[in-house]
């Protein structure tokens, strides 16, 4: 599994080297390492090798014509993109979307990975963490936690928006590579023959029958807090055509004027806010001082209101009680209708001709 984080990296190989405070090169600074779970005797933990900084002249040569990339060799390129090359093929090959994972308040490393490790067990997904300085103010707890934590997700919103930017530039030229290899198959059968009705049939049949890869985000709790901080900087990418789905699950931000940014962003499918009215979390964070904290948005079936949204009501399915986190965990092991919705949603595809609509309150219900 690759992570992505502003965190502050500290020298080793476990998980123990990510630190509670941005980067000291500042919170927009961003590195890509890969971790891997080792099995031990009695438990498991995870290993971590931070991503080339530089790819050598040759790996660039090697990964162009490999992929058919349309990139200058001769330039500097960076691991992530050995990383989005290895990720795309993969995704190709498996036939799996990719699900980009926000997490929320007073989470460390340990509990993102787990989660990430959790989502792609269930879902049959490729999930890639982005992990953010979470710490819930370390000594601190309670309300000035969650100050913390609030302070921390606006101060991440630039690293996220380069993130998100990085996502977009790789899987453009990714999915433009797909076209090119599809392109040399064509031009290799019919090199010898002069047809070209029978090669521009042959060109639209592959590409049909390409593999697709969707690439969805999953923002949790506070994660869409600084989803939304990102939405309000002056050079933002989030609002860019990235994603196929966005979705919105226990989203810890005020319900009022969500469609001032929500409606910002632009998606090749749906944006998805998933809302559990008896939410204990969302409750406990509405009461949290402050003269802007409002009805949050994960939990309140009122003034749902954006043009682009798709509201779900899921408080009273199976096994989600006063759950926080019921994308994972008993709530979806003990319920098939809320797993297989979660699936679709993570895998970029629709669910509304499935579920009931309430037209005046404007949100469908499983």
């Amino acid at each position: 599994m690759f992570l992505v984080t502003n965190r502050v990296i500290r020298d080793g190989n476990t998980i123990k080297i990510f630190g509670d405070t941005p980067s000291p090169q500042g919170p927009n600074e961003l590195r890509l390492v890969e971790v891997v779970k080792k099995e031990t005797d009695n438990d498991s933990e995870w290993q971590v090798k931070p991503v080339a900084d530089k790819l050598e002249p040759a790996e660039v040569k090697k990964l162009a014509r490999t992929h058919y990339l349309t990139i200058d060799t001769g330039a500097e390129w960076h691991g992530s993109l050995a990383v989005a090359c290895q990720l795309f093929a993969q995704a190709k090959k498996e036939n799996k979307s990719i699900l980009f994972f926000v997490h929320g308040y007073n989470n460390d490393v340990d509990d993102v990975l787990t989660a990430a490790e959790q989502l792609e067990k269930l879902y049959n997904l490729i999930v890639v963490p982005f992990t953010w300085p979470a710490n819930g103010g370390g000594v601190v707890s309670g309300t000035a936690s969650y100050l913390s934590d609030k302070a921390d997700a606006r101060a991440s919103s630039g690293a996220f928006n380069r993130f998100v930017e990085k996502v977009h530039f790789f899987h453009s030229l990714l999915a433009e590579s797909n076209l090119a290899d599809i392109q040399n198959k064509v031009n290799e059968k019919y090199a010898d023959r002069d047809n070209p009705m029978a090669a521009a049939a042959l060109y639209s049949e592959l590409v049909d029958k390409a593999c697709k890869v969707k690439i969805n985000l999953l923002c949790h709790s506070m994660g869409n807090y600084l989803l939304k901080h990102s939405l309000m900087t002056s050079d933002n990418a989030t609002s860019n055509l990235v994603f196929d789905n966005i979705n919105l699950v226990a989203a810890d931000t005020n319900n009022q004027n969500h469609a001032s940014w929500l409606d910002t962003i632009d998606v090749r499918n749906r944006i998805h806010v998933v809302i559990n009215e008896d939410d204990a979390a969302l409750k406990a964070s509405r009461v949290k001082p402050g003269k802007q904290q409002r009805a949050r948005l994960g939990h309140y079936l009122k003034a749902l209101n954006s043009d682009r949204a798709v509201y779900i009501d899921v408080s009273d399915c199976d096994g989600v009680g006063c759950e926080h986190s019921y994308y994972k965990g008993e709530a979806v092991e003990e319920n098939t209708s809320l797993k297989a919705l979660f699936n679709d949603l993570f895998n970029g595809n629709r669910v509304e001709k499935r579920l009931n609509y309430f037209s005046a309150d404007n949100y469908f219900k499983l």
